[in-house]
């Protein structure tokens, strides 16, 4: 049984077969099982509401159903993950849409309750997110980990995938945050989402965030020591492998 919630909660997992960079990911078998599946077991862990996998691909539909998750069968045209959500959440009955990509098989449930802390407070803030402290210097110029720039408020001032704050001043301490590839939207806000114009930042960095901080809307950061690896290469999801299996993960 769900837990109660002031907020009605649906959990959405964008996945494609189709990556750039790694092609068939979601069902790409890590420690015995496909990643997607290692995804939507932690969605439902959390209890917060339904889980919802929106997708274009039937291989990964027939996969995901499999672990317990609703699916949703999209157009194949979309551009991003939450463009694709958006379709898949039009007619689902929420105040609050957490999406949870389909490549972060390490994501903790207690991150995924995080992430709409800010809607508590503010139940009509478009979009939220989580960053935690960068540890591993090899992370500040890795273009693959994403970075965020936070205003006194804890919302985002820029995401990029380089490395920001610049340290031109030695003296002086900045955090360096490493952006955690989770969002939760106000399900209006989600659904608004398409019809805003991209922006010459988000196509440069390819990060579809910043389409919203073009636009001027906030997005509210929690941040916190939360579990981040996604899986961008086949050399990650070995990585997240080792890590199941020296359970250091559960």
């Amino acid at each position: 049984m769900a837990k109660t919630h002031p907020l009605r909660i649906a959990i959405g997992i964008p996945a494609r077969f189709n990556s750039s960079r790694f092609p068939g990911k979601p069902l790409h078998q890590i420690a015995g099982k496909p990643m997607i599946g290692h995804v939507i077991e932690r969605a439902l862990a959390t209890q917060l509401g339904q889980v919802i996998v929106a997708t274009d691909d039937k291989r990964i539909a027939t996969v995901a159903e499999t672990f317990g998750a609703t699916i949703c069968l999209t157009s194949p045209d979309h551009q991003s993950g939450t463009e694709r959500l958006a379709e898949a959440m039009a007619d689902v009955a929420c105040d609050v849409v957490i999406n949870v990509q389909g490549d972060e098989p390490l994501i903790d449930p207690a991150a995924i309750h995080a992430v709409i802390n800010p809607f508590e407070n503010d139940p009509q803030l478009p979009m939220a997110t989580l960053a935690h402290p960068i540890h591993r210097s090899e992370d500040l110029n890795d273009p693959n980990v994403v970075k965020v720039v936070c205003n006194a408020k804890n919302h985002a001032l820029y995401f990029s995938r380089a490395n920001i704050p610049f340290v031109r001043n030695t003296n002086a301490a900045a955090p360096a945050l490493q952006h955690v590839g989770l969002y939760a939207y106000q399900k209006d806000f989600l659904c608004d989402y398409p019809s805003l114009t991209p922006c010459a930042n988000e196509q440069a960095e390819q990060l579809e965030q910043l389409r919203v901080l073009h636009h001027g809307y906030t997005i509210a950061v929690t941040c916190g020591d939360y579990n981040c690896i996604g899986v961008d290469t086949p050399h990650d999801a070995d990585r997240v492998e080792a890590l199941l299996l020296s359970r250091h993960f559960h």
